[in-house]
């Protein structure tokens, strides 16, 4: 599969909920959560190094459409019901078409 679809987003924690933020996102890859579908090809969730309370996500999937069906169902919603209280203000959000590049962990 090749990854047609994709965003990056960047959330501000609240001071002393970077951590538990940070472990909420990582629950996506869980079994039964979005990340964890065969749709989404990459998920990154990284701490910014000069300031922690940024974070950054980077997801790739394989279309726009596999996205918003997968984000629309009750695992997803859950975990994004839990982002408002632990975000100061409002997140950016790009979204892209991936071209080309490498990821390994």
């Amino acid at each position: 599969m090749t990854v047609g679809y994709g965003f990056n987003a960047t959330l501000t924690a609240r001071p002393g909920a970077a951590d538990e933020l940070v472990a909420l996102l990582l629950s996506g890859l869980d079994e039964g959560n979005p990340a964890a579908s065969e749709h989404c090809l990459v998920y990154l969730i990284c701490r910014s190094a000069s300031a922690p309370d940024t974070i950054h996500i980077t997801e790739g999937w394989t279309s726009e459409e596999d996205h918003h069906r997968i984000f629309a169902g009750a695992a997803a919603q859950a975990i994004v019901a839990k982002i408002g209280a632990l975000v100061v203000g409002e997140g950016t959000y790009t979204d892209y078409v991936p071209v080309g590049g490498k990821a390994q962990f």
